[in-house]
């Protein structure tokens, strides 16, 4: 049976065919048994190969439109069941402009210009040139964690073995597997609190208790939960640094109430002030603290790496848990990683971050009260990448947000950290991305733009 088939430059020659004759079928212009054209003769037809053609013919026959009688052609398979077919316009896809900000004062973000790419990229080729492109285990490479315990037991004075330490690709992928390795249906939080980690609670259905902070940390749980989800060195958003009685608190109520603790230390390499705060899991003598480490804060968030600190004696039941899970982290990036920390090249970058970003915080504080004055209050500059910064009478949080993205500044609000009685005259600041430059620009833009709001 002839078919029409008008062939233009915007796809290949086969698909086309294919396409074309697809739709002859299904829309019944070709009825079942009918013979396609032979193979030599639509190829002169249509002005293409042989070969275009019977590329078309068997993509067709592969996915049942047609079958093949040897020696007599192809012919149009029988479809019992009725389709209404229709085809969908090609999809267009527009470039998407992102929104573009002057000065960037969004937490979480690091000075991706200081990461020592010159380092890693040799690091990176040699382990390309030398990998078999296996998987790690699903626990981490073992030269990784080995690295990873080494570190802890100097710089956090937390003592582990290689067996204890798991990575993970990221903050939420590995609390999502802690609570469901746990199964509780209810968990405590710092409230305010880390909105990502309510995020995973959400996504799982827990009963999520806000447990207020005061000016020594977290409370210690009135609520009836089992899994109690921490910041002790740098809570988050306040910046309060958990007192050393109430961690001892909470590791009493944990032993009491048979209840674990997760110790997100998240940012404790940039403290500013004083000495490093030791971990909560350092002063744990019975397993009842989980420790959480990253690497997106030290290195760069793009490669997704965290750490698990799993209990000695919860980790054959975590083992037994994830006996079928796959890593989700590169094994050549992990392997990178551990021979970037086996050369002394991770504290080295550290100890240069640390003071890059000490110095951009004394910056922005200064910067904050030479242009804002004492009726901005600051909070929580001792440690971390961001400060917080409560407003005065007549400037809420969401005017604030406002008037600075109109200036081409991009901040954060603190209320959506609250899950119970939310503030509306705070918002979050973080130094992490911006150049020294950028931060007094930014602050000046910010200052302008709200005094003048404030006096009107």
């Amino acid at each position: 049976m002839e078919l029409q088939i008008l062939l233009s430059d915007h796809k290949t020659k086969y698909k086309q065919i294919y396409e074309q004759i697809q739709k002859a079928i299904l829309d019944r212009k070709l009825p079942a048994h009918a013979k396609l054209s032979a193979k030599r003769r639509l190829a002169e037809q249509l002005n293409v190969s042989i070969m275009t053609v019977q590329m078309a013919y068997e993509q067709l026959q592969g996915e049942g439109y047609c079958y093949s009688v040897e020696r007599k052609g192809y012919f149009v398979s029988e479809i019992q069941d009725e389709w209404h077919y229709s085809e969908n316009d090609t999809a267009t896809f527009e470039k998407r402009v992102q929104d573009e900000y002057l000065i960037n004062f969004k937490n979480g973000q690091v000075d991706a210009s200081a990461f020592p790419y010159k380092h890693w990229n040799r690091l990176y080729r040699k382990e390309l040139s030398e990998s078999n492109g296996s998987n790690a285990p699903w626990q981490g490479e073992y030269s990784f964690r080995v690295q990873i315990a080494q570190y802890l037991q100097q710089a956090r004075g937390l003592a582990c073995q290689p067996e204890q330490v798991y990575v993970f690709s990221g903050f939420q992928q590995q609390l999502l597997n802690v609570c469901l390795f746990f199964n509780r249906r209810a968990i405590g939080t710092e409230d305010p609190g880390f909105i990502r980690a309510k995020s995973v609670f959400e996504q799982l259905q827990l009963s999520c208790h806000p447990i207020s902070v005061d000016e020594e940390g977290c409370r210690v749980p009135n609520e009836p939960v089992k899994l109690l989800y921490l910041t002790p060195a740098h809570q988050y958003p306040t910046g309060t640094i958990m007192s050393i009685a109430r961690r001892a608190e909470l590791l009493n109520w944990a032993d009491k109430e048979d209840a674990h603790i997760i110790e997100d230390d998240y940012d404790s390499e940039f403290r500013y002030k004083g000495a490093p705060i030791p971990t909560l899991s350092h002063l744990d003598s019975k397993d009842r603290v989980l420790y959480f480490g990253t690497f997106s804060k030290t290195l760069l968030p793009s490669l997704r790496i965290s750490y698990l600190v799993m209990p000695a004696s919860l980790q054959q039941d975590f083992e037994k848990f994830n006996t079928y899970q796959k890593s989700t982290v590169s094994r050549i990036d992990q392997r990178v990683a551990a021979n970037f920390m086996e050369e002394g090249n991770y504290t080295s970058h550290i100890a240069k971050m640390r003071t890059l970003y000490r110095g951009k915080r004394n910056c922005l504080i200064e910067s904050l009260s030479n242009h804002l004055g004492e009726q901005f209050e600051i909070i929580g500059g001792t440690a971390g990448l961001h400060i917080t910064v409560t407003l005065p009478e007549g400037l809420n949080e969401s005017k604030a947000i406002e008037l600075a993205k109109a200036r081409g500044v991009e901040i954060d609000a603190v209320s959506p950290m609250y899950l119970l009685h939310k503030p509306n005259h705070q918002v979050m600041l973080g130094y992490g991305a911006p150049t020294m430059q950028e931060i007094q620009r930014g602050v000046h833009l910010i200052a302008n733009v709200w005094q003048d709001y404030l006096s009107n």
